[in-house]
């Protein structure tokens, strides 16, 4: 028995030592690979069909939305919930383009509302009322006054020079690109803006859509119309009120 226990223990080379670490080693990484694999192929499976359903989301509001813009057209008519007296609306834009078909897209890059909070004066006809109601979900508009023109003239101002944005600080700038309308200086602007004059065509493709800051608070319920308590669609006079809180 005492002989057992003096038996020095086997020999294991060196080599094998390390093959045996090596394996246990590789063992446990093969198996924390495996864990990690499972584990991003669970995330992934996850997000692939999160990715699904927003698509499959963002498709039916698009089509929402051209069924409205249907709805839309066919309810339109001669007559329009604006002051027959009004010649001059401020239309903003307010809400993005996830949720936006192709063609209510098309018809603000027409109307120059590109971004959101862009700002740009428009002449009140028909043909212009028609398009504003198709993606009135989108733009809030209003009867600016005077003020409010000059306010957005002289801080955001921006003509177009050679294709190129030009900030209008000299009204140098203004009488080479608009004298020949007779149009020199930034009050001329403010004027035929104002009065919807003869030239107002010629001054509105010289300006850049006007730029406006964000609200300090913010909109809430954009897409619901302004008469039903929420942000879009006609706000008359009120568009004054707006103007100065994101110029």
């Amino acid at each position: 028995m005492a002989d057992e226990e003096s038996k020095p223990l086997a020999f294991v080379p060196e080599t094998v030592l390390k093959k045996r670490k090596q394996s246990s080693e590789w063992a446990i990484r093969k198996r924390a690979q495996l864990e990690s694999r499972k584990q991003r192929t669970k995330e992934n499976r996850a997000l692939v069909f999160k990715k699904a359903e927003n698509f499959i989301q963002e498709h039916r509001n698009k089509e929402l939305d051209l069924i409205r813009m249907k709805r839309v057209t066919k309810k339109l008519r001669r007559s329009f919930s604006v002051n027959p007296d009004a010649q001059l609306l401020f239309v903003i834009r307010i809400s993005g383009t996830n949720d936006m078909h192709p063609k209510t897209k098309k018809i603000l890059y027409l109307l120059k509302l590109s971004n959101i909070f862009d700002g740009v004066f428009i002449k009140v006809n028909d043909a212009m009322m028609k398009m504003l109601k198709m993606v009135e979900p989108y733009i809030t508009y209003g009867y600016p006054n005077m003020k409010s023109v000059q306010e957005l003239v002289y801080k955001k101002g921006f003509g177009r020079v050679r294709k190129e944005k030009v900030p209008l600080t000299d009204n140098v700038i203004i009488e080479k690109a608009l004298h020949k309308y007779g149009i020199i200086c930034l009050e001329d602007i403010v004027h035929e803006i104002t009065t919807v004059g003869p030239r107002f065509k010629e001054v509105i493709r010289f300006l850049y859509p006007f730029k406006l800051n964000a609200p300090m608070v913010a909109l809430e319920n954009k897409k619901k119309l302004f008469s039903e308590g929420g942000e879009a669609g006609n706000r008359e006079d009120h568009i004054n009120e707006l103007i100065r809180r994101m110029n």
